[in-house]
């Protein structure tokens, strides 16, 4: 099992990324798939989830409005659009399998990270 995340970089406060999880190695569909974060000095935050075939998500009150989720289950990949970025999102966002195909339930992959970096 492989999760590839990409997309992040350095943005101005009120811009926008789109982060990207390439997966390998499992059927996909099977799987929810989900987002964190973890900033230096804090605990991992939940950002998002998807369930197995795209039609549930859910997301962290603190990026509701302003994040979305999304799948497409023939490139193996979940994308996570981020718009309205505050410099309090800067964090290393990762992804992660979970256990089930429906999101709530606990994970068993994660991939390498991403950084994320909004200046004020």
């Amino acid at each position: 099992v492989q999760l590839q995340a990409s997309g992040g970089g350095l943005v101005q406060a009120g811009g926008s990324l789109r982060l990207s999880c390439v997966a390998s190695g499992f059927v996909f569909d099977k799987y929810a798939i989900g987002w964190f974060r973890q900033a230096p000095g804090k605990e991992r935050e939940g950002v998002s989830c998807i369930s197995g075939e795209g039609a549930r998500t859910s997301y962290g009150d603190s990026v509701k409005g302003r994040f979305t989720i999304s799948r497409d289950n023939a490139k193996n990949t979940v994308y996570l659009q981020m718009n309205s970025l505050k410099p309090e999102d800067t964090a290393t966002y990762y992804c992660v399998r979970v256990r089930s195909n429906i999101c709530g339930y606990d994970n068993d992959y994660r991939g390498q990270g991403t950084l994320v970096t909004v200046s004020s």
